[in-house]
């Protein structure tokens, strides 16, 4: 698998308690850029319209090469998601108040794929609750290793 680009601000926003894979509508120049690296998650979702999944807020950047000025780096793009699966997460996301978020673009046997975050959002204190445990959990793990080698 050969990532593209992570939306590391999502883990950090969103408590993800489910992940799902989509493939994404694209065109030429937008394939060659994502191939290039050149493609940004911050601020991202996917919106339900007519019964369809739309990646909005990703930023992918014109490829230099591409004829006629190459793609609109901002625009909506469609993602590929079976009935069964639209259906499922568009009702979570009404019922529940779960927001779906673009965690991460990546290549999986030459096709882009967008791995989807189903999550809730945190509150500045969860937030800070959330830096405090990594942190001392990286603490103990130095602490561990530090005893293991005396």
């Amino acid at each position: 698998m050969n990532v593209v680009t992570t939306n590391r601000k999502a883990r950090h926003d969103y408590e993800i308690a489910e992940t799902i894979e989509a493939g994404i509508v694209l065109v030429g120049s937008e394939v060659k850029s994502l191939r290039a690296g050149l493609a940004n998650l911050k601020d991202s979702y996917v919106q339900f319209r007519a019964g369809e999944a739309w990646l909005v807020g990703c930023h992918i950047s014109p490829y230099s090469f591409a004829r006629g000025g190459g793609h609109d780096p901002d625009r909506d793009r469609k993602l590929l998601l079976r009935r069964k699966e639209i259906d499922r997460i568009s009702a979570k996301v009404k019922e529940r108040g779960l927001s779906l978020v673009a965690l991460r673009i990546y290549f999986k046997e030459g096709i882009a794929k967008l791995e989807l975050g189903l999550g809730r959002g945190r509150a500045t204190y969860d937030k800070r609750r959330a830096i405090r445990e990594k942190e001392q959990r990286r603490e103990m793990d130095r602490a561990a290793r530090r005893t293991g080698r005396i």
